[in-house]
């Protein structure tokens, strides 16, 4: 695309600024669009990732960089970091080598927008311009996005699209700027860029009103294109463009606790360091009279200059990353009276919608780990009551009621995000199944205060009733580790064996409530035993029924609707097959008799 701007005076620069607002606008909607397509395409795999490998520097280094190249920003990846080190799930030590991963990642975008500037002498060198194949990729993500149902190509073609979209206001600011040394004071403009200084605090006060280093590397670019800067302005103004960077996290991390604040610290100071041993070395360069500093700069000498600024700053702090840890810690100290922070999602890693589901679930699972500790405990206590684990069991009751507040809160809003079909049944399957959880940690400490009464009262069951009552209650603890262990690993053949234990249990129960009638109009039980009794049999088969709802949740997490009672329904009305089978195991594996 070739455009020429023929006016003069005013007009001229009227026209040359509304084709660099408008091209900036485009650069960076299509930045925003390919990012989005790459994240999710890449789900939340790298991300969990990251926190396995954050213990390891250049692990870290390498995931830093390979998320910031998939996601094509480094502010995003930094605001994530921020997130995640706040919800306690990353720790501050830990963020060092991704952080200059993520720097040196983010130069990938100068290197493909300096395709640009490549001779178009020969039939290949065009073909590699980006302006020549960005329409046809265009035009692919568009008929992929028409015609085609898959989840991963639709994301594809968003990323053609947004990569088209962003070569387009590429090429709109490189237009800008071709006559743009006629425009009256543009020599001026210049002139005042050759002050090192001046140049550095221009690319960071714009950089941080635009939140985009990439725009900011982009514009550069396209005035190098013009044959309108050289080395010596360019390096200050790339510098600058890293430093302004650091407004996104900066603005991020209010609100935040002291090692959230850190990360921002170091990404602040690792950039303003690095640009300071830059200028320096450009300084000396000028006092050595370098030419290189004096000739005019194009889109590749830029990307040079973003990639050597972050990989300099990498090779001199990486064996100082220990001070440099320490000098983050001591400029954000402790607060003695700053309370443990509770590792629930941050609202920081709510638009990155892979990353926020693997979070959802990794809660869901510590939720239902609780509920298993809770039920176990409570079990525990009822032939001997123990007031710490009667308390244990009202903590995690208190805790669940949290998880499905804030976890509950956080998934509605999350299910109005563009999800993918496979993220959409994932939060709905976790949405049924907190309420069952928090249910069953009810249940929980209602066998506890069952247990209280029985102490206070000194309420001692039959031999028979006692054995009866343990065998019932082996059969809950069966059901309720298959069920939390199915949930946890996705396993739904493990799932399937919840409703014949589940049938098991509710036939115990009527079994032992009519032994009971037995009992007492044998005189060997009294009215007052029996309501305990009952409530202890009518919270195990209470919680026996949340088991088999979030069993049918995890059978049924690929299809487009869970319905329970159609699902348990044509189970129960299935007269042959593994039900049937496994409920006969079940049955005599639990017998009374």
């Amino acid at each position: 695309m070739e455009i020429l701007i023929e006016s003069t005076g005013a007009t001229q620069i009227l026209i040359m600024f509304a084709m660099l607002v408008g091209g900036l606008a485009f650069f960076m909607y299509g930045m925003n669009v390919m990012s989005s397509g790459l994240e999710t395409m890449a789900g939340g795999g790298l991300e969990r990732t990251m926190k396995k490998v954050t213990a390891n520097d250049f692990l870290g280094f390498f995931l830093g960089a390979g998320i910031t190249v998939a996601i094509q920003s480094s502010s995003a990846f930094t605001v994530m970091l921020v997130g995640l080190v706040n919800s306690g799930i990353v720790q501050f030590g830990n963020t060092f080598g991704m952080i200059m991963g993520s720097n040196v990642g983010t130069t990938l975008t100068a290197w493909i927008l300096s395709l640009a500037g490549i001779s178009k002498d020969s039939f290949v060198m065009t073909l590699l311009q980006p302006m020549t194949f960005s329409p046809i990729l265009a035009f692919i993500g568009i008929v992929i996005r028409m015609f085609t149902k898959s989840e991963k190509k639709h994301n594809l073609g968003i990323i053609f699209i947004g990569f088209a979209v962003l070569m387009f206001g590429m090429e709109l600011m490189s237009a800008s700027m071709v006559s743009v040394r006629e425009i009256p004071g543009f020599d001026k403009f210049l002139a005042s860029l050759s002050s090192p200084i001046i140049a550095l605090l221009v690319s960071t006060i714009f950089t941080g009103v635009i939140q985009s280093s990439a725009a900011t590397i982009g514009i550069v670019q396209a005035l190098a294109l013009s044959g309108g800067i050289t080395w010596q302005m360019a390096i200050p103004l790339v510098l600058g463009a890293n430093i302004g960077t650091c407004v996104t996290a900066l603005i991020s991390s209010v609100g935040t606790n002291k090692n959230a604040k850190r990360v921002v610290i170091m990404h602040f100071f690792v950039n303003v360091f690095g640009s300071g041993i830059c200028m320096i070395i450009m300084y000396i360069m000028k006092a050595l009279g370098v030419a290189l500093l004096g000739a005019e700069i194009g889109m590749v000498g830029v990307a040079i200059v973003h990639t050597l600024f972050n990989v300099v700053t990498t090779v001199v702090l990486f064996p100082i990353k220990k001070i440099l840890i320490g000098f983050c810690a001591k400029l954000v100290p402790e607060d003695k009276e700053e309370k443990q922070h509770t590792a629930f999602l941050d609202e920081r890693i709510f638009n990155n919608t892979p990353l926020a589901i693997s979070e959802c679930r990794r809660l869901s699972n510590e939720m239902a780990d609780y509920t298993r500790q809770a039920i176990m405990s409570s079990l525990d206590i009822i032939a001997g009551y123990d007031e710490s684990k009667a308390k244990f069991v009202k903590d995690i009751e208190t805790l669940t009621d949290k998880y499905e507040d804030k976890l509950g809160t956080y998934l509605v809003r999350l299910s109005s995000n563009n999800l993918t079909e496979d993220d959409s049944h994932a939060v709905s399957r976790m949405l049924h199944s907190l309420s069952d959880f928090e249910r069953i940690s009810d249940h929980a400490l209602n066998l506890c205060g069952t247990a209280l009464e029985i102490k206070e009262k000194n309420i001692v069951f039959s031999n028979d009733a006692k054995r009866e009552l343990g065998v019932t209650i082996q059969a809950l603890r069966e059901i309720v580790d298959i069920t939390i262990d199915s949930y946890v690993h996705d396993d739904f053949e493990k799932a399937a064996q919840v409703e014949p234990i589940e049938q098991v249990i509710d036939k115990l129960k009527d079994d032992l409530k009519a032994r009971h009638i037995d009992r007492l109009q044998k005189g060997e039980c009294t009215v007052q035993m029996g309501f305990v009794f009952s409530d202890l049999l009518t919270n195990i088969e209470r919680v026996s029924d949340h088991c088999s709802n979030i069993a049918v949740y995890t059978i049924q997490r690929d299809s487009p609707k869970l319905d329970t009672h159609k699902y348990l329904r044509n189970v129960k009305t299935d007269a042959v097959g593994n039900f049937v089978e496994e409920y006969n195991i079940y049955e005599k594996k639990y017998s009374l008799d």
